[in-house]
């Protein structure tokens, strides 16, 4: 019966995924949209809220315990309990405010693919313990991924080089964004990434750079942008994407373009 239940569920997501058509707007939610309902970040709530809103996208953060399972969560502690040293079963005796314990990455996955109008923008976070555990993390995000066929709605970003490029070998066609803003558009299309993911005060320093990865055919997102002013500038500059923690202001702005 289980097995007869999973192929099911797993039928009506690839009927979802042949259906999907994601909104073309600009706005992905930094952590989901969270903070207007003062909702958990990185809790499905805050997912559900970014997709009620019509984001383009909803991001959020990806940890390993010390078991192995992938869970949600921006801090590397939940709770003060850190995550790479706590297992799994021990992190379910926190809760977020709202009641939710901490989410797998396959129940996140689950909820996310339930619709099919918001991608779920990825971030392997980098491991405090070793570079061999990021690369660990890597591979089970993307199993996990290719397992539940939910590569329509997965995009990846990372701040840690090797990650990417460890993603770009397991799937020539994923899409990866680098977050550290620390290489030129030319070298981050070298290395495999589709698109440069940096916080917005670094396109202040390098404006060509937004130009430059267009030309070679990486996309642009600015991060974490939350005043009216610095979102009028980045849409004026281009940008495909503007991550932030006010995705209603963000919709405001474009409102008025």
């Amino acid at each position: 019966m289980r097995r007869f239940i999973y192929g099911i569920s797993l039928y009506l997501m690839l009927t979802v995924a042949a259906l999907a058509q994601f909104n073309k707007n600009i706005i992905i939610a930094h952590r989901g949209a969270w903070k207007t309902n003062n909702l958990p970040e990185n809790s499905l709530a805050s997912l559900n809220q970014a997709v009620a809103l019509h984001c383009h996208g909803s991001e959020f953060d990806i940890h390993m315990t010390a078991d192995g399972v992938p869970v949600v969560n921006h801090d590397h502690d939940f709770y003060r309990m850190d995550i790479e040293k706590s297992t799994y079963e021990q992190l379910l005796a926190k809760k977020h405010p709202n009641g939710e314990s901490i989410p797998t990455l396959k129940e996140y996955l689950i909820a996310g693919m339930n619709q099919k109008e918001t991608k779920l923008i990825l971030e392997i976070k980098t491991s405090r313990i070793s570079p061999e555990r990021s690369i660990e993390l890597t591979d089970k995000v993307y199993a996990l991924v290719k397992e539940l066929n939910a590569q329509k709605w997965a995009e990846y970003i990372c701040f840690s080089w090797e990650v990417g490029k460890r993603l770009h070998e397991l799937d020539k066609k994923a899409k990866i964004a680098y977050l550290e803003g620390d290489k030129t558009p030319a070298e981050a299309k070298a290395a495999g990434y589709t698109g440069l993911d940096y916080h917005y005060s670094i396109y202040k320093k390098h404006p060509e750079w937004i130009a430059e990865a267009h030309k070679l055919g990486l996309t642009v997102n600015a991060w974490t942008v939350n005043d009216r002013t610095e979102m009028q500038r980045l849409i004026d500059q281009h940008v495909d994407y503007i991550t932030t923690n006010e995705p209603e202001l963000l919709f405001e702005v474009l409102k008025k373009e």
